[in-house]
């Protein structure tokens, strides 16, 4: 009696550990990121690029990323989050250790296709939250993982900024970015994957099991598929998963995992699912569109410096970061009811796009991106964990790359949309993003009465 009461106070300890190792995890991820990120223009126009080449080449790791992000996150449910991180960890480290070898711009390009094919650590350590923990908890979690990840893409560039200034500072810069996942790699190797993280996916695929009657069209796709195919079961230990593909042969092992993947994204596709992910694609694009021309539009409106710009800049991203330890407390506050805290988020951020666009001085511009901070950063937050309630935590993978697929989306339109409205005025992008943004509110307002409705359904089924 005693071994067990010291096992049930130790697991908690142990999970709390796990979740603080991911945390640490994003943050040198994007850390890392981020020192290489402002360098890689300036780099492809030392090699001799031409502007559109160099526009070329830079879309090709978006372009990747589009295709293989929903890819890969299915293919995290069906191996487990151990393989597919290791995996993706190790081969981005080879494509950054590739590009601190880029002396010519197909060597560049030969470089960028390992990471933008399998660049989606930070995808995976969020579905692997997701298992860990509870849907209570969840926002909480995905809310401190957001900040510690922003505030390494915050550091990271005044790191590689010092690099650059030394003689082969890109290179220097790029070959530390490659031993930073590389040591992401082996701190997630180190992780007790056969005990707790076990333990707790299989508690989350119980309690999914009890409420799938009460789910939606992804969900249960996804446990018709798993009758048909146990094969390609949703949830599973990584004890389980290393049976399953143990007794195979290689080629076979590919094959099933293809399949499975397959049967995925095809469930996907004819799920329910369109309105989260047209919410999500038009509020990124409107996000986007808000810094599209930003310091460009400072200057031209309000005659400010570049250098001027860059603090705000940075003020900005320091509260973005920051904000996401209120997201815990927002949703208690809302009582976890996340389309009614979308719907005011997404609400808010269109008012500050639209004071923004309509400033009339900097200060209010100042006073609308300290909330327009605070407000992305809940929206993002809710967002994903909405995709989680309605998809299902059997697939947190291939939902949370599905996401990642429509940001990319977003990610290829808005320079373009960008481009046509700065034909028309500095504040033509922030406008648009307003219009797209109210889109999203309108459609927020007639979808939220019915994901409240399978809420509480949901909950009632709970209780029975």
């Amino acid at each position: 009696m005693n071994n067990s009461k010291c096992d049930i106070t130790y697991k908690p300890r142990r999970q709390a550990r796990i979740i603080q190792c991911i945390y640490v995890v994003g943050f040198m991820d994007l850390f890392g990121v981020s020192m290489i990120i402002p360098l890689l223009s300036h780099h492809v126009k030392s090699l001799g690029a031409s502007p559109t080449v160099a526009g070329i080449v830079g879309s090709t790791y978006g372009v990747l990323q589009l295709f293989s992000s929903t890819v890969v996150g299915g293919w995290s449910d069906v191996v487990g989050r151990r393989y597919s991180l290791l995996t993706c960890l190790l081969l981005s480290a080879f494509g950054y250790g590739l590009l601190g070898l880029s002396s010519s711009i197909a060597l560049f390009v030969l470089a960028r296709i390992p990471v933008g094919l399998f660049k989606h650590s930070l995808s995976i350590c969020r579905a692997l939250l997701s298992d860990l923990v509870s849907e209570k908890e969840r926002p909480l979690v995905m809310g401190h993982f957001n900040a510690a990840s922003s505030v390494g893409f915050i550091l990271g560039p005044v790191v590689g900024g010092y690099l650059t200034e030394h003689e082969g500072g890109f290179y220097l810069s790029s070959f530390v970015c490659a031993a930073i996942f590389l040591l992401n790699a082996g701190l997630v190797w180190m992780l007790p994957w056969n005990e707790t993280l076990n333990h707790h996916t299989d508690t989350n695929a119980n309690s999914n099991s009890k409420t799938s009657k009460s789910s939606n069209g992804f969900k249960n796709c996804l446990d018709k598929k798993h009758i048909e195919h146990h094969n390609a079961s949703p949830v599973c230990s990584q004890a389980d998963r290393d049976w399953k593909w143990r007794d195979t042969s290689p080629f076979q092992q590919v094959w099933r995992q293809l399949t499975s993947v397959w049967m995925r994204i095809c469930t996907l596709g004819s799920s329910d699912l369109w309105d989260v992910f047209l919410v999500r694609l038009l509020m990124g694009l409107s996000i986007m569109l808000y810094y599209s021309n930003f310091s460009l539009a400072m200057e031209e409106r309000f005659q400010l410096k570049p250098k001027v710009t860059g603090y705000l800049i940075s003020y900005s991203s320091t509260l973005g970061a920051l904000s996401g330890f209120l997201v815990g407390p927002v949703t208690h506050l809302y009582g976890n009811n996340m389309p009614a805290l979308l719907l005011h988020s997404t609400m808010l951020t269109s008012t500050l796009i639209f004071l923004y666009a309509t400033a009339p001085n900097v200060w209010q511009v100042l006073l609308t991106s300290t909330f327009f901070a605070i407000s992305t950063s809940i929206g993002r937050t809710c967002i994903t964990d909405l995709e989680l309630q309605h998809g299902g935590v059997q697939a947190s993978g291939t939902l949370i790359g599905a996401g990642q697929s429509v940001t990319a989306v977003g990610r290829v339109l808005a320079p373009l949309l960008s481009g046509l409205a700065q034909e028309f005025s500095p504040c033509g992008p922030p406008s648009v993003g307003v219009v797209l943004a109210l889109v999203a509110v309108g459609l927020l307002l007639v979808r939220t009465p019915e994901w409240n409705s399978k809420t509480k359904v949901k909950e009632k089924s709970h209780k029975q």
